[in-house]
């Protein structure tokens, strides 16, 4: 995508209103999220069903608003209260394939007695 190394991924706790855009989604980044929507990190936010997201970038010359709706199910969506969580490139493909946020089971440390 338009994403590079230096890109930083913030997904919106808090559902907003699908039908806002470029300024709308800007201004939601400054109020709530206390950010720069300058800065060419991507935001990212969800609507209440979690079957919707928008994606804000500056790039330097101006706005990319990318959206992405399902026709079936819901996104599987990280757990945040407030504010934003910042999204690894592994996570944001995880959420935008629809696969789930389980974690990985913890393993106990062992010492093999034969090889």
């Amino acid at each position: 995508m338009w994403l590079n190394s230096s890109s930083r991924i913030w997904l919106a706790a808090a559902p907003v209103d699908m039908r806002l855009g470029f300024d709308g989604l800007a201004a939601k980044v400054q109020g709530v999220l206390a950010a720069d929507p300058f800065c060419g990190h991507a935001f990212v936010f969800r609507n209440r069903r979690g079957d919707r997201l928008k994606l804000l970038l500056w790039d330097g010359l101006g706005f990319w608003l990318v959206y992405r709706r399902l026709d079936q199910g819901r996104l599987h969506w990280p757990r945040a209260d407030a504010g934003a969580l910042e999204l690894s490139a592994a996570q944001w493909a995880m959420l935008v394939e629809g696969r789930p946020w389980t974690p990985l089971p913890t393993l106990e440390k062992c010492t093999p007695k034969l090889l």
